[in-house]
C-alpha cells in the first residue's frame, strides 16, 4: 500500500472502533420529531382525570421532539370482554378495517338493542360505530404504536379471570397491526379513601401481580401494575389518599401514580425528574361547583416538589418490581 493512504486508512479504522457517544445511546427511541401514536381502551379508570392527556404530557416533557397522539375509546364500567361485545376492536384494526366489517358489527349491536331495549352501552356503540363508518374513507389509517387495554375488576381470578380470558384477543389483533399492547391493570378495591395507619395485606395483591406477570408474558406485553405500585405507596407514604371519599374513582394523587406507571411501560424508563405536576378531575362537586371536585376540595391539585418526587419513584420503582416477578 502506497505510505500516502496510510493517514485516510488510520481515519477510517478509527471511525469504525470508536463507540458511540453516550448521548446516541440514551437517544429515547420514539423521540426527535417523531410520532407516538396511542390508543386507550377503558372505562372511567381511563376517562377521569383525562389519563392519557397527562400520559401524553408526561411523554412528551420526558422525550423532546415527540409528539403523541392519543385516542381513547371509552364505556363507563365495562371491561375488555364488553368492548369486544361493542366492537372496540375495530378502533384497534383501523389501519385495515373495511366498512363490511363495521357494517357486520352494527347489524350485531343492532340484534342485541332489539333483544334488550335497556342495553344503553349497545346503543352507545351503534352510534359510535355509525360514526366510524361514516368517517372511514377519510379516516387516518396510521397503525397505532401501542394499545393500552384496561382492567377493571375482571383480573382478580387468576388465569380463570376475563381479563385473562379477553386480553389475548385484543394483543393478536394488536400485534397484527404491529403495535405494542400495555396492560392498565387498575386495583379500584386496594385504594385507600383515607390515610392509612398500617399498610394492606400484601398477600392478595402479589398473588394479583404473579397472575398479570404470567398473562402479560403469555401476550407479550408491557404492563402498567397499579395493585403493586398502590401497595407500594401505602407503604412508604400511607398518609396519601388514593381515591376520593364520596366518589369510588382514582383521586389525583392515584391518576398522578397511574400516569407516571404508564409512562414506565410505554418508554422502560423512569420519570423521575418529570415537571408535569398537577392533575384536574373531570368531574366536580355535586355536577356544579367546577372548581372542586367531588370531595369539595379543589378541583385541580398542584403537588409539593417532595409528593412529585416521591410518587415519580414508587411508580419506577412499582413498576421495576412487577418486571422482576415476570422473570419468576
Amino acid at each position: 500500500m502506497h505510505r500516502a493512504l496510510y493517514p485516510l486508512l488510520f481515519l477510517v479504522l478509527t471511525l469504525l472502533v470508536t463507540p458511540a457517544s453516550p448521548g446516541a445511546e440514551e437517544k429515547p427511541e420514539n423521540a426527535e420529531g417523531k410520532t407516538l401514536r396511542v390508543l386507550f381502551i377503558g372505562n372511567s379508570f381511563t376517562a377521569r382525570h383525562n389519563l392519557s392527556k397527562i400520559v401524553k404530557q408526561m411523554a412528551e416533557a420526558g422525550n423532546p421532539g415527540l409528539t403523541m397522539e392519543v385516542k381513547t375509546v371509552i364505556y363507563g364500567g365495562r371491561t375488555p370482554r364488553d368492548h369486544w361485545r361493542l366492537g372496540s376492536q375495530n378502533f384497534v384494526k383501523l389501519p385495515t378495517l373495511t366498512a363490511a366489517e363495521v357494517e357486520a358489527t352494527i347489524a350485531s349491536l343492532e340484534e342485541a338493542v332489539a333483544k334488550d331495549p335497556k342495553d344503553k352501552y349497545a346503543s352507545a356503540a351503534i352510534t359510535r360505530q355509525k360514526e366510524l363508518l361514516a368517517g372511514l374513507e377519510s379516516a387516518d389509517r396510521t397503525p397505532w404504536d401501542v394499545v393500552v387495554v384496561q382492567s377493571y375488576k375482571d383480573d382478580l381470578n387468576g388465569e380463570n379471570s376475563l381479563y385473562a380470558q379477553f386480553v389475548p384477543k385484543f394483543a393478536e389483533l394488536i400485534h397484527a397491526q404491529g403495535a405494542r399492547v400495555i396492560l392498565y391493570v387498575t386495583t379500584p378495591n386496594t385504594q385507600n379513601a383515607e390515610a392509612l395507619k398500617e399498610a394492606p395485606d400484601p398477600a392478595p395483591i402479589l398473588e394479583k401481580a404473579h397472575a398479570t406477570a404470567a398473562l402479560a408474558n403469555q401476550v407479550k406485553a408491557d404492563v402498567a401494575p397499579m395493585a403493586l405500585v398502590a401497595l407500594k405507596c401505602q407503604t412508604e407514604r400511607p398518609d396519601l389518599t388514593l381515591r376520593f371519599i364520596n366518589d369510588a374513582h382514582l383521586n389525583q394523587t392515584m391518576a398522578y401514580l397511574t400516569a407516571c406507571t404508564l409512562y414506565a411501560a410505554l418508554f422502560d424508563k423512569s420519570p423521575e425528574g418529570l415537571p408535569v405536576d398537577s392533575v384536574t378531575d373531570i368531574r366536580y362537586w355535586n355536577d356544579k361547583d367546577k372548581t372542586k371536585d367531588r370531595d369539595g376540595e379543589p378541583i385541580t391539585r398542584t403537588f409539593s416538589e417532595k409528593d412529585r418526587a416521591d410518587l415519580q419513584r414508587i411508580a419506577w420503582e412499582g413498576y421495576q418490581e412487577f418486571k422482576k416477578l415476570r422473570k419468576e
